[in-house]
């Protein structure tokens, strides 16, 4: 099969048609039992179709039984497909986060937090959404402080995407109430998946955006 036959030279969203690159797509291909299925590393065989990487577009796509017409099958795609492929996204975040850990390149901690954006090291910081007001305060004080020492003066990317208890059930003992992914690949890796997951669930306006934001309700 060419490349060509599985639409990744044909990147085009099945809602809004409009083209995209890969990053801000999800590729959905039908598995074995007919439904359909989220291909978040683009490798599963067969047909596939994309879909622009935000929630409320994948279950337009649903409700409008887009996905039977896109991949030329009886596909079935139920309500759940949003909820699920949020669990996938996240799952897939906590998955980087534990491989940055053993590189090196994801630290947890309000103090190593707080050297790391004020030397420069960050690339991102991560909050629990229930952490103390007063400990994102202080990383933010540090965020705004470096980022006069850059040519933009740009403050690095802030997310807050998990509970503490839900990092608990996403990373065991490694959940953490603040955190930052390092520079090198795994932490690259971390800020790109944690970009997906916020533009994804519609948190544009926290985070990578907006700066520190506030604490989910």
């Amino acid at each position: 099969m060419s490349k060509k036959d599985d639409g990744v030279n044909d990147r085009m969203c099945i809602v809004t048609r409009e083209s995209g690159d890969a990053d801000d797509l999800i590729r959905f291909v039908a598995g074995p039992d007919g439904n359909v299925v989220p291909d978040l590393k683009r490798q599963l065989p067969g047909r596939g179709c994309w879909v622009k990487a935000e929630r409320a577009i994948v279950e337009k796509a649903v409700a409008k039984k887009l996905f039977a017409r896109a991949l030329k099958a009886d596909a079935k795609a139920g309500p759940e497909l949003g909820a699920e492929l949020d669990r996938l996204l996240a799952a897939q975040l906590g998955g980087m986060m534990n491989m940055a850990r053993k590189a090196g390149q994801f630290i947890t901690g309000s103090a190593k937090v707080d050297l790391a954006v004020r030397s420069l090291a960050a690339l991102a910081v991560f909050h629990a959404t229930d952490a103390a007001a007063d400990g994102v305060r202080k990383i933010d004080q540090a965020r705004k402080a470096a980022s006069f020492l850059t040519e933009d003066e740009t403050e690095i990317p802030s997310f807050k995407l998990f509970s503490e208890s839900e990092l608990e059930g996403l990373l065991g003992q490694n959940a953490f109430i603040h955190a930052a992914a390092l520079a090198g690949q795994a932490g690259e890796g971390v800020v790109k998946r944690a970009i997906m997951l916020e533009k994804y669930r519609g948190d544009a306006r926290l985070g990578a955006h907006g700066g520190a934001g506030q604490p989910n309700q």
